[in-house]
């Protein structure tokens, strides 16, 4: 079931990180790596999104090595975070700098990683819909453990905004009400850390 009309959210695809511990000499980015369809890792997380969303905010670093032209050539947009070494705070910080609410007319963010490329769509329309239905936050439940991605609601703004460090948003999903969802979905728990997370 698609999400409601109404309950439209903006995509947000966190693909700044440096992925060090894939590689870390730093020549290989994971989320250039090729999977078996024939995307780039990073491309198939924003197909994702994008087959759920009508727009998505996309954040890089500099010198991204060509992440961000391919997420252009899928239709995201795309923004580079100079200080994305400081850690995904400051990083989802800027992304939501970058998708104001009142252009889209979107209820809130589903935030996504750029190097979890195997979440199901039926998982992100669940989401939206919990937003769509009045959660603050939403975070998807696989056997019991909470993964990503996380969908938050315009009454988060300012918090998000505000944050920084390499936390990401767990102080704001630890000090909020958070509405789980149960779903029959591993790719919620799968990201590529390792080189040995590439499927063969």
């Amino acid at each position: 079931m698609p999400p409601r009309e109404g309950s439209t959210l903006t995509g947000i695809l966190l693909a700044a990180g440096r992925g060090r511990r894939f590689d870390p000499a730093g020549v290989q980015n994971k989320l250039l790596q090729r999977l078996p369809g024939g995307d780039f890792v990073v491309v198939a997380s924003a197909r994702r999104l994008l087959a759920v969303l009508p727009h998505v905010v996309a954040v890089v670093p500099p010198h991204d090595g060509g992440v961000a032209d391919a997420l252009r050539a899928l239709g995201c947009t795309v923004t580079v975070c100079a200080d994305a070494d400081s850690g995904m705070g400051l990083s989802l910080a800027h992304a939501i700098r970058h998708a104001p609410l009142e252009t889209h007319g979107a209820s809130g963010w589903l935030v996504a990683l750029g190097d979890m490329p195997f979440v199901a769509e039926a998982t992100l329309q669940a989401l939206v819909r919990a937003i769509g239905d009045g959660a603050g936050i939403a975070a998807p439940l696989f056997d019991g453990r909470r993964g990503n991605p996380v969908a938050f609601g315009a009454i988060h703004h300012a918090a998000l905004l505000a944050l920084d460090g390499d936390q990401g948003a767990r102080r704001l999903l630890a000090s909020s009400p958070v509405t789980t969802i149960a779903v029959p979905d591993p790719g919620i728990l799968r990201d590529i850390d390792t080189q040995g997370d590439l499927p063969a």
